[in-house]
C-alpha cells in the first residue's frame, strides 16, 4: 500500500512540474504592477482593452495583460469575451464576425473601438512589459501561427499565456523561447463543471504541466491555496502571477504567495512592487 502511494505522488509531482531547467531570465517583468486589459474604467471614456486604456497604464507606467483572439477572417484583435454582448450589446461570437464588421462596433458605449494587434504593439513599442493571454476553447492552434507573425517581429518584452494547455504546447514546440505561462482557476465549483469533471479537475490542478512545461503560472488569486499552484512555487520555485486583484485588501492578502500581480478596479498605492 505503501508503495503504491509513492507511486501515485510521483505520478502526480511529475504530472504538475512545470520548466525546472534552462529557465528564462524573469527580471524584466519583476517589480511592476499589471494593468488587467489596460488601466481602464467600463463605466467611463476607458474601456478594458481599448487604445486609450492601454495609453494610460503606458503613462502610469504599469505593465499590461491583454487578450487576443481571431476574427472570422483570422484577424487577431484585443478583446476579451468569446461574444460581443456584454462590451458591445451585439449578440454574436468575435469568432463569427470579420474584423471590418468589428472595427465598427464600440466599446461599452464609448468612442473606443475594438483594437488590432498590431495596432497596440505600435502603440506599446516596449515602453512597458505585456502579458498577453491568447484565447482559444478548442484545439486549433491558428491564433498562435497568426499572432506569433506579429510578436516576431515587435521588439518589446512580452510574454503568452493561455487557460488552454493545447496553446502553451504549440509555444513550447514552436517558440520555446517565448516564455509561456499556465493560466488556471477552480473551474469545478459546488459540484459544477464547465468542461466535463476529469477535464476540468486535470486544468485545475496542473496536470498538464509535464507536457506544457510552462515558465509561470498565472492563478485566479481567490484559490491560491490550490495545492499543485503551493508546489509548482515552493518545490519548483515557478513564477506566480495573481489574477485578478481588485482590492488593496486583496493585494495585501495575496503578497506572499505571488510574485507578480494583475489588478484592475483600483489603483495600488505604489507604481512598483517592493518584495
Amino acid at each position: 500500500m505503501i508503495i503504491f502511494l509513492l507511486i501515485v505522488v510521483f505520478i502526480y509531482l511529475f504530472a504538475i512540474m512545470p520548466k525546472i531547467s534552462n529557465t528564462p531570465d524573469f527580471t524584466p517583468f519583476m517589480a511592476r504592477y499589471y494593468a488587467h486589459r489596460g488601466l481602464h474604467n467600463n463605466k467611463n471614456s476607458n474601456p478594458e482593452n481599448s487604445m486609450t486604456a492601454f495609453k494610460l497604464a503606458i503613462e502610469n507606467q504599469y505593465g499590461i495583460e491583454l487578450d487576443v483572439q481571431l476574427s472570422k477572417d483570422g484577424i487577431p484583435v484585443i478583446f476579451h469575451d468569446f461574444d460581443l454582448k456584454r462590451a458591445c450589446g451585439i449578440d454574436k461570437k468575435v469568432e463569427d464576425c470579420t474584423y471590418d464588421e468589428l472595427k465598427e462596433l464600440y466599446l461599452f458605449g464609448s468612442d473606443e473601438k475594438i483594437p488590432h494587434l498590431k495596432d497596440v504593439l505600435n502603440l506599446v513599442k516596449g515602453e512597458v512589459p505585456l502579458i498577453i493571454e491568447l484565447k482559444s476553447d478548442n484545439m486549433d492552434t491558428s491564433i498562435c501561427n497568426i499572432t506569433t507573425s506579429y510578436l516576431d517581429d515587435y521588439n518589446g518584452i512580452y510574454c503568452v499565456e493561455s487557460f488552454n494547455p493545447i496553446i502553451v504546447l504549440w509555444y513550447r514546440r514552436n517558440r520555446p523561447n517565448i516564455i509561456r505561462g499556465q493560466l488556471s482557476t477552480r473551474y469545478i465549483s459546488k459540484g459544477k463543471s464547465l468542461k466535463g469533471k476529469i477535464l476540468d479537475f486535470m486544468l485545475e490542478n496542473l496536470l498538464f504541466n509535464f507536457m506544457t512545461k510552462p515558465d509561470f503560472i498565472a492563478y485566479n488569486h481567490e484559490h491560491s491555496n490550490n495545492l499543485s499552484l503551493m508546489l509548482c512555487k515552493k518545490l519548483y520555485d515557478t513564477i506566480t502571477i495573481a489574477y485578478t486583484i481588485q482590492s488593496r485588501e486583496d493585494l495585501k492578502r495575496s503578497f506572499n504567495k505571488f510574485d507578480l500581480f494583475i489588478f484592475d478596479s483600483f489603483t495600488p498605492k505604489t507604481k512598483s512592487i517592493n518584495y
